[in-house]
């Protein structure tokens, strides 16, 4: 579970998939009971059904918080989350819906202390027809090896 990936291991257009995970109404639930956003659009099917898209949806940010979830399968001990650029809600995702997660190692440069560097990575999910749904930048801050 505990490994070192450290700058220079990381390659550009390297691939990693998740496997899927339903989003269920309790998801739904619960992120609104943790954030104190009770809006319709999440919690009222009755209103929705007057909607154009006629179902409750699941929060953008419940979707970013899962699929970061789902893409951490490993504790990296020399690089860390430095931030998220560029997040984008594209398609909304609705309760039963199965969602998986595409990071694709997209660039590297330098970083100001010169022990370290940034990689950034592109994090798509798509649901179950593989529509993508939500897009952001993933940037790390990795250590470099020891010369």
């Amino acid at each position: 579970m505990f490994t070192k990936i450290y700058f220079e291991d990381y390659t550009e257009q390297t691939v990693r998939d998740t496997i899927g995970r339903t989003i269920t109404e309790t998801d739904i639930v619960l992120h609104a009971g943790q954030t104190g956003d009770f809006f319709p659009h999440h919690m009222d099917a009755e209103w929705c059904k007057t909607q154009p898209f006629k179902q409750r949806i699941a929060h953008g940010t419940l979707i970013f918080s899962v699929a970061v979830g789902m893409t951490a399968s490993q504790i990296n001990e020399v690089a860390f989350t430095y931030g998220y650029e560029r997040l984008r809600f594209i398609k909304p995702v609705h309760i039963g819906d199965t969602i998986k997660v595409k990071v694709t190692v997209k660039g590297k440069k330098e970083y100001k202390n010169p022990a370290q560097g940034l990689v950034t990575e592109l994090v798509e999910v798509y649901n179950q027809c593989n529509e993508i749904v939500m897009a952001c930048e993933h940037i790390l801050l990795a250590q470099k090896r020891l010369t």
